[in-house]
């Protein structure tokens, strides 16, 4: 079992920066890809970003390439998502998930075990 806990949400104008934080519990972290997804009221949670258990492979949503960046440090049972140039669309709550396989999955139905999920709004 894994518990996974998010923080560094906020509200931030537009263009702006926000990283966000997920600790794991547990010692095999380093077994787990690690995902982020998203959910804006009214709408489905989206897949935002994920990466490999090593942290040599990720993958992106296309509406966040080149401003969202994902990071793991395994020692730390940590994982990161790097938000820049923030737009009001990229408001929501944010979560961060954990898939037990080998592949970066952008589906909702990989990941076993998540977060309570931390609040991102950007203004305009």
């Amino acid at each position: 079992q894994v518990q996974l806990v998010e923080s560094g949400g906020g509200l931030v104008q537009a263009g702006g920066s926000l990283r966000l934080s997920c600790a794991a519990s547990g010692r095999t972290f380093n077994s787990y890809t690690m995902g982020w997804f998203r959910q804006a009221p009214g709408l489905e949670r989206e897949f935002v970003g994920a990466i490999s258990r090593s942290g040599g492979s990720t993958r992106y949503v296309d509406s966040v390439k080149g401003r969202f960046t994902i990071s793991r440090d395994n020692a730390k049972n940590t994982v990161y998502l790097q938000m820049n140039s923030l737009k009001p669309e990229d408001t929501a709550v944010y979560y961060c998930a954990a898939d037990p396989s080998h592949y970066v999955h952008i589906a909702t139905t990989y990941y076993d075990y998540w977060g309570q999920g931390t609040q991102v709004t950007v203004s305009s």
